[in-house]
């Protein structure tokens, strides 16, 4: 069994399309998992939904270091081969503002449909295996667990995914399993994260939704900007524009150790400066109480939280605190609250096309174990199909 046996450590959405892509070419494959089930984090993506990729699936929506080494897989593998994949197993999609979910809107069928094609191509999944480590003899792999068990192989696919959403298996081991047979890790960071800041008008507001644009600066350097949803929480900032401009945010600060970091914030992207300016001197001119300046404008609770900003109103300074507010940021939230891990094996170290390890031969991986990380908007799990698939196909 040794000679044709691949292993696929971990059972998410790579691990998954990596078995199936042995199965179907007839190549032995056995999933080790450390949880008692496979694909329990592909039953949170999409808020339960399953946002399977987007429909402008380029390699220029991921970081910059990782674009080459997804082109390389996005070449063989990409959205049209992704669809006909689904197809294949008997799931209808659709595509919504350009992303694609499962047309039942339930991730559940995603992940049911992939467990029967496991079950058709009679793969094995040994469950509570939480690898260890791997050994080298000959042209052999041993493949140890924590508990002693050992399994021998010719091929490994290492997936076993990032540093999210702990509670479902993904806590970095699989990291610690290739620095120790060499690789270089990127140190992993949150990434589509929520930010904290101790600015009050984040008390004040806590539970309020706007739609704005943001944009960073990193030691004076202003990254692009973000249009969406703001979200203001106890602790600081949150929303899809927020999550949206985190990554940069994040390792600058949990990487890099940067500290002068903030947030600027537009909440009122409809008017521009001169607009908004003439409607706040009319409404003054009108003695509109200071408390109910920005009614209609904004939601009600601005008014009361930014009254202060017109008992001595200065016109310019007044509406830079409407159009640019700064936020000084503290930190991020960490892993439970992060969608995303940005950071992973180094992608120089493996060899595009196939995503086997420089360092040895008959070892792969695939997924966000990986330093490949996107946008939101299904480019994450778009790429755990893809790679996934594409590791499987080596002979």
């Amino acid at each position: 069994m040794v000679k044709d046996l691949t292993i696929i450590i971990g059972g998410g959405a790579a691990g998954l399309c990596a078995a199936i892509s042995k199965g179907r070419r007839g190549e032995s494959v056995i999933i080790c998992e450390k949880t008692a089930r496979v694909g329990k984090k592909i039953l949170a993506t999409g808020n339960g939904r399953c946002n399977l990729l987007n429909d402008d699936f380029s390699e220029l929506h991921y970081n910059s270091n990782a674009r080459d080494l997804v082109k390389s897989v996005f070449t063989h593998f990409g959205r049209a081969e992704i669809t006909d994949f689904f197809k294949s197993l008997g799931l209808e999609i659709r595509s919504q503002e350009g992303r694609v979910f499962p047309v039942t809107n339930q991730a559940a069928s995603v992940l049911k449909v992939l467990e029967i094609e496991l079950g058709r191509l009679s793969i094995p999944v040994e469950y509570n295996f939480d690898c260890s480590g791997l050994s080298f003899s000959n042209d052999n792999i041993t493949v140890m667990s924590k508990t002693g068990k050992a399994i021998e192989c010719r091929k490994v696919v290492i997936t076993g995914g990032g540093m999210t959403y702990p509670a479902f298996g993904s806590d970095g081991s699989t990291y610690e399993i290739a620095r120790k047979i060499g690789h270089t890790i990127i140190q992993p960071v949150p990434s589509a994260v929520p930010l904290r800041t101790k600015d009050s008008l984040c008390h004040y507001l806590q539970g309020q939704k706007i739609f704005a644009t943001v944009k960073s600066i990193i030691n004076g350097k202003a990254s692009n900007t973000i249009r969406g949803e703001l979200l203001f929480t106890k602790y600081g900032l949150s929303g899809t524009c927020i999550l949206d401009i985190s990554e940069e945010i994040s390792i600058a600060m949990n990487r890099l150790k940067k500290t002068d970091i903030s947030v600027v914030i537009d909440m009122v992207p409809s008017k521009e400066k001169p607009e908004l300016k003439n409607e706040l001197e009319r409404r003054r001119q009108a003695k509109w109480p200071e408390e109910e300046m920005l009614i209609g404008i904004l939601p009600n609770e601005f008014s009361t939280a930014l009254k202060d900003i017109f008992k001595k109103y200065d016109a310019d300074t007044s509406i830079n605190l409407i159009k640019e507010r700064h936020f000084q940021i503290t930190g991020t939230l960490g892993w439970n609250e992060a969608e995303f891990t940005a950071g992973g094996v180094s992608v120089d170290e493996v060899r595009p096309g196939t995503l086997e390890s420089k360092l040895h031969k008959g070892v792969y991986f695939a997924g966000e174990v990986l330093d490949v990380d996107g946008e939101r908007g299904g480019y994450n799990l778009g790429w755990a199909w893809a790679s996934g698939y594409i590791s499987g196909q080596t002979i």
